[in-house]
C-alpha cells in the first residue's frame, strides 16, 4: 500500500509511516509538498480542518497513492484559559473514491509570548517556539510540539 502525506516535515511523515504500519503492515509512506490552502499559521478550527483535508487530498492528487493525509496544526479561540486560545492538530485521511476521515488531537496551550507573537506579528507558532527557544530552525525539527512534550527527532523504530 503506498501512502502520500501533504508534507515532506520529517516528523509528520514518519508518525504516519509508524500508525499505518500498526494497521497496514507493509507500507511505503513518502512525504510530497503540497499548498494547505490556508495561512501557514491557521487560526480557527474551520481553517485547521480545511488545510488538514486539503492536504490529504492534493498529496493523493499528486501521487495517485492508495492513501493520502494531512496534518494541519493551529489555534483556536477557548474560553477560560490563560491565553484564549488552544492549538490542536487535525489529521484528515482521504482515499481515490473520495471518502475523507477526520480526527483532532487533544488541544494544549501555548506560553503567552506565542501566542502573542502569532496574533500581533503573525508568525507561525513553530517560528515563535524557535524564537523562545533560540531555534531558528525549529520548525523543521521538532517543532513547537516537540518542545512542548520534549519529543527528539524520529531516527529509526525504537526513537521517540
Amino acid at each position: 500500500m503506498r501512502i502520500a502525506v501533504g508534507s515532506t516535515n520529517p516528523t509528520k511523515v514518519k508518525a504516519v509511516e509508524r500508525v499505518m504500519r500498526r494497521i497496514y503492515g507493509d507500507v511505503d509512506v513518502i512525504g510530497v509538498e503540497v499548498d494547505s490552502g490556508v495561512p501557514d499559521q491557521p487560526i480557527g478550527i474551520g481553517e485547521i480542518a480545511r488545510g488538514a483535508i486539503n492536504r490529504a487530498k492534493r498529496a493523493l492528487e499528486k501521487t495517485n497513492a492508495d492513501l493520502g493525509v494531512g496534518i494541519e496544526a493551529g489555534i483556536y479561540p477557548f474560553p477560560g484559559t490563560l491565553t484564549g486560545y488552544l492549538d490542536v492538530q487535525v489529521c484528515a485521511v482521504a482515499s481515490p473514491d473520495g471518502l475523507v476521515t477526520i480526527g483532532h488531537s487533544p488541544g494544549f496551550e501555548y506560553p503567552p509570548v506565542v501566542i502573542e507573537k502569532i496574533l500581533k506579528e503573525g508568525v507561525e507558532a513553530g517560528v515563535a517556539m524557535g524564537e523562545l527557544v533560540k531555534d531558528p530552525e525549529l520548525k523543521r525539527k521538532v517543532g513547537a510540539i516537540g518542545v512542548l512534550t520534549d519529543l527528539l527527532p524520529c531516527q529509526g523504530e525504537g526513537s521517540a
